[in-house]
């Protein structure tokens, strides 16, 4: 493979990245292919404001004590979503790793794996992958797709992370798994880049694209760029965990109806697609002579998941709340309510996602 390889330690995401302060010279980053940038090696980040916000004694209101990530949790008509956009001083807070780390067993649990054996199939099949397969995770926040597909799959493995987050593609880095379901070797770079400047080349030698959680944060035009640089690239892609637009939670309250709408009104603000986004991409991918199937992936949370599910809440309420302010005092009694349940072990929540394989036609080759 002509990739620059790194290797990185295995095991679980550090507390913290490294010291804080300025990354040194070994944090050089040089233009890649694509307009993406490219980082060889993993070093120091400073933390900022990525860290959890703390519960207070009786901070029930929506929106409070939400790690980033989990929902608004910064200034009012700010939304937490991953920097795939070039980043400016009022950007609002990134996906914090603790959101990540605490979401990513659930997160595990409800990927599809019925479609890992059409994927395998065809990765099997690409042409000219004998030395092994070239992937590229797309906002990879701290690397949970890798450290789930990396053991599915058999034979050697690279993977490029990217994602607009130093901070997080650090974490994504150390973590990083070291060998395949066979044995053989996974090595890993990172790369900061913009998902709206996707190309082809950018993906140039690439055997799969993956993502989890992001097609719901992406407007129609990124959409269209990633199912027509996937397409150009001959390379499928493996988009997983993208929200449903429907959530079930027992027992049964009579605001869930008008919370789960508000909040998916949130998730289409400012042109993005928020539960629209499946259909949207298997459209485009379809568009690009790509064969689409897609497979439920659901969060099914109860006592075992009671922090998943507390955080999952008061991020969903205070969504809701940002986008209907006139929900507020009803919402305010409805969450606490909630988080009464999950406390006492009687909340079951179901939050609907799916999962996307798009099977594009290899480059110079038969679909």
């Amino acid at each position: 493979m002509t990739n620059p390889v790194t290797t990185q330690q295995s095991g679980a995401i550090p507390t913290q990245p490294g010291p804080r302060g300025e990354a040194g010279p070994a944090n050089a980053v040089t233009p890649g292919p694509g307009g993406f940038a490219a980082t060889g090696t993993a070093g120091a980040f400073a933390p900022g404001a990525e860290g959890a916000v703390v519960p207070g004694p009786g901070d029930d209101a929506p929106g409070a004590a939400v790690i980033p990530g989990a929902g608004p949790s910064a200034k009012p008509g700010s939304r937490p979503t991953v920097k795939l956009r070039e980043a400016g001083p009022d950007d609002p807070p990134r996906y914090a790793p603790e959101w990540l780390q605490l979401r990513e067993p659930a997160d595990a649990a409800a990927r599809a794996h019925d479609l890992l054996d059409p994927l395998r199939i065809r990765l099997a099949n690409l042409p000219g992958k004998s030395g092994g397969v070239v992937i590229h995770d797309l906002g990879c926040g701290t690397g949970s797709m890798g450290r789930w597909l990396a053991p599915c799959l058999d034979g050697a493995q690279h993977w490029i992370l990217h994602d607009r987050d130093p901070y997080l593609l650090h974490f994504a880095a150390v973590a990083s798994p070291r060998s395949a379901a066979d044995g053989s070797r996974v090595t890993v770079e990172t790369r900061r880049g913009d998902i709206a400047r996707l190309t082809p080349d950018a993906l140039h030698g690439a055997s799969l694209v993956t993502a989890s959680a992001l097609l719901d944060v992406l407007t129609r035009e990124e959409i269209d760029t990633l199912a027509a640089a996937c397409a150009g690239a001959g390379c499928p892609a493996l988009l997983t965990l993208s929200v449903a637009g429907r959530v079930e939670l027992t027992p049964s309250h009579p605001l869930d109806a008008a919370i789960a709408q508000a909040f998916n009104d949130h998730q289409r603000r400012d042109g993005l697609l928020g539960p629209d986004a499946v259909t949207a991409a298997a459209e485009a991918f379809s568009e690009n002579g790509a064969t689409v199937r897609l497979h439920p992936s659901p969060w099914r949370l109860g006592p075992d998941q009671a922090a998943l599910t507390e955080q999952w809440l008061r991020g969903w309420v205070g969504a809701a709340v940002e986008q209907r302010p006139d929900l507020r005092a009803a919402a305010d009694a409805y969450l606490a309510d909630r988080l009464a349940s999950c406390a006492a072990g009687e909340l079951r929540v179901t939050v609907h996602h799916t999962d996307l394989l798009a099977l594009v036609r290899p480059a110079g080759g038969a679909s």
